[in-house]
This record gives structure tokens, C-alpha cells and sequence, in this order.
């Protein structure tokens, strides 16, 4: 990232903002600057990379993390400290380095990677040491909390699911290149790929704005992708729900993240099951429980109810004379089945009253009372 630019000044949001605030001010602003929308305006161009740039950190909850505490410690705004002895503004031996401003290096360069945690932090998001690996890079593994129907939950079964991930631009394949475009060497940072920063004794390495940390610059830019080398894609992926899946319930699928680059594997993609409420059902273990209604006459004389299972039988439930309400009826091998254990099903009684009656019900009712010496 460019000395002093901030991904949330450049996309407009507060560093409080949440993650649909963000997408939301991303797909309105890259609309806005989209080359196809903009033909033949340069600055829209820049200003729709800057964009992606910025919603590939900030888009992204684990880079986003990363971000936030670089940016606490003040890693992109350069160190204002100096170590004990380093000289302050002193010139580094042999010169300045490629991109580096007066004084960087001075004394020293910084090494993120002797920093333990901040060095990881650091790369993360540049590569170790700064430098941008040029092989094969795993995609973007993809986290997202899935809603899962109760039945289906209980049961098994597949959900769909649309994700949105970073991809390698399938046009330039990564380079940013338009078709049949020459590629040379970056004269900003003459190929490295990063540019070095000093501010105060300190020299940290950062991607190079102007060839995106990829060393090399296209004649032209590719249309389909601005010239950053990627995409942002949605596509939609059928999640195997497994049989008793509960809430919390984490399921990693190999391969089904963002697509590597530079020919690497891609990513994987992270489930996390939340089970939504039944109408019907609620669920103890392996044990199912569905509330019945019945009346007074039924929980008074005794009834047989017919209750659905969890697959779709009726199975016909004996409520006998004098039950109150709340008690539950045990019908085995009617819960979840799973890992080879079976669960039951209870069927708990509610009985209700009605808001009104027929002239022969409450007739019938006052005889019952008076039968029983009740006064009312």
C-alpha cells in the first residue's frame, strides 16, 4: 500500500463500519468508476483499482484484522520512534534505497520479519520480508455462517450457498495485462516489487503502487480487471448438511475457496451451520419434541392424537384420561438418527381452552360444574 493511504478514507467508511456497510459502499463506488462505464477516462480507471485494492483488505475478515491492528501500531503512517543509538537522518551506506524517502534506512533497515507477531502481520499482507512470492499463491479461503432449516439440520441434506470471493482475473490471468500487451520491468521499484519507506531511523517494505507488488507494468491495461489481476466473484456452492448438525457445527471443504494465482491451488471454504427454529420441533440430544394441543374433554376422557415424525409418518399417540398438560409421550426410534444411535420422539400435551362457546357446549360445561359441585 502507497506511504499514507488509508483503505477506509478510500473507500469512504468509517473504520467502525461493518462488513455489509462496506460491501455495499464497494459495489456503489465500483459501479460508479467501472472502466466499461467510464471509456476512455484514465482517472476513473486509476480510481476503480484503488477501489478493488482497497475492498480486497477490507472485504476480507482475516486481512481486515491484520489491517486494523497494522494500522493501530501506526504501520502505515511510518514509526515516529528511533531505537537507542540509531543516528537520526543518517544516510545508509551505498545509497538510497529503490522508492525510499530521505532517511529511510538510516542506521538500518527494518526487518519486519524479526518482529515475532507484528512481523507475521506483516507478512501476511506483503510477503515475508516484504518481498511478493513469485510462484504459486493458495487462494482466498472463504469463511461464512450458514442458516440451516431445522428438518434439514435433523435430517441431512444440501443448502446453497452464494459466495462472493477475490479471484485471479481469468482475461490477463494475474498480470493485469490487456490481451497482446507488452510487459516491462517497473521503474518504480526496478522490479522488486516493493518500495522501501523511511521515516525516523526506519525503512519498512511495501507493495509498490505502480505495478501492484508484481514487479512488471503492461502497455495497456487489462479492461476486465482495471489492471489489479483480480475479480471479485460470486458464485453459488451446494453444502452437504450432515445428518443431527447443531449450531457452531464447522464444516471445511478443501479447494472450494478463492482461486489460487499464479497457478496455485485455491482456497478453502469455511461453513459454519447456525440451525434456525421450527415451528413445531424443538430438540434435546438426539431426542425430538413436538407440542400437541388437545382440549379439556380429550385430556379429561382420554383421546389418541395423530402426530407427524420428523420424516413425514403419522404415528397415532394414546392420551389417556386425566392427563395435565405438559406430560410427554415417548415414541421410540422417531428422533435423530445418528453415528447409529436413534433418538425418540417426545410428545408433550398442551391443553387449551377455547375463547368461546356453542349455547350446547357452555350448557354442557355448566352441568359438568354443578356435577361437581363446583361454583362459578
Amino acid at each position: 500500500m502507497a506511504p499514507g493511504k488509508d483503505f477506509y478514507a478510500v473507500l469512504g467508511v468509517s473504520a467502525s463500519a461493518t462488513a455489509d456497510e462496506i460491501k455495499k459502499q464497494y459495489r456503489r463506488l465500483a459501479k460508479q468508476y467501472h472502466p466499461d462505464s467510464n471509456a476512455g477516462d484514465p482517472k476513473a480507471a486509476d480510481r476503480f483499482k484503488e477501489i478493488s485494492e482497497a475492498y480486497g483488505t477490507l472485504g476480507d475478515p482475516d486481512k481486515r484484522k491484520q489491517y486494523d491492528e497494522m494500522r493501530r501500531l501506526g504501520a502505515f503512517g511510518g514509526f515516529g520512534t528511533r531505537p537507542s543509538g540509531a543516528r537520526p537522518g543518517g544516510a545508509r551506506p551505498g545509497g538510497a534505497r529503490p522508492g525510499g524517502a530521505p532517511g529511510a534506512g538510516a542506521g538500518f533497515d527494518f526487518d519486519v520479519g524479526g518482529l515475532g507477531g507484528l512481523g507475521d502481520l506483516f507478512s501476511t499482507m506483503f510477503g515475508a520480508g516484504g518481498r511478493r512470492a513469485r510462484g504459486p499463491e493458495t487462494g482466498q479461503s472463504v469463511e461464512r455462517t450458514v442458516e440451516v432449516p431445522f428438518r434439514t439440520a435433523a435430517t441431512g441434506g444440501k443448502v446453497p450457498v452464494e459466495l462472493e470471493v477475490q479471484e485471479e482475473c481469468a482475461s490477463c490471468r494475474g498480470s493485469g495485462g490487456a490481451p497482446g500487451a507488452t510487459i516491462k520491468t517497473c521503474s518504480e521499484c526496478t522490479g522488486r516489487g516493493v518500495i522501501s519507506f523511511g521515516q525516523g531511523g526506519f525503512a519498512v517494505n511495501r507493495p509498490c503502487p505502480a505495478c501492484m507488488g508484481r514487479g512488471q507494468i503492461p502497455s495497456e491495461r487489462c479492461p476486465a480487471c482495471a489492471g489489479t489481476g483480480s475479480v471479485r466473484a460470486t458464485r453459488t456452492v451446494l453444502i452437504s448438511v450432515p445428518t443431527g448438525a447443531e449450531s457452531g457445527l464447522k464444516v471445511r471443504l478443501k479447494g472450494q475457496g478463492g482461486r489460487g494465482a499464479n497457478g496455485g491451488p485455491p482456497g478453502d471454504l469455511v461453513i459454519t451451520f447456525q440451525v434456525q427454529a421450527d415451528r413445531f420441533y424443538t430438540r434435546d440430544g438426539l431426542d425430538l419434541i413436538a407440542t400437541v394441543p388437545i382440549n379439556v374433554a380429550q385430556a379429561t376422557l382420554g383421546s389418541r392424537v395423530s402426530v407427524r415424525t420428523i420424516d413425514g409418518k403419522k404415528v397415532a399417540v394414546r392420551i389417556p384420561a386425566g392427563t395435565p398438560s405438559g406430560r410427554r409421550f415417548r415414541v421410540p426410534g422417531q428422533g435423530i438418527d445418528k453415528d447409529g444411535k436413534k433418538g425418540d420422539l417426545l410428545v408433550e400435551v398442551a391443553i387449551t381452552v377455547p375463547d368461546k362457546l356453542t349455547e350446547a357446549q357452555e350448557q354442557a360445561m355448566r352441568d359438568f360444574a354443578e356435577a361437581s359441585g363446583l361454583k362459578y
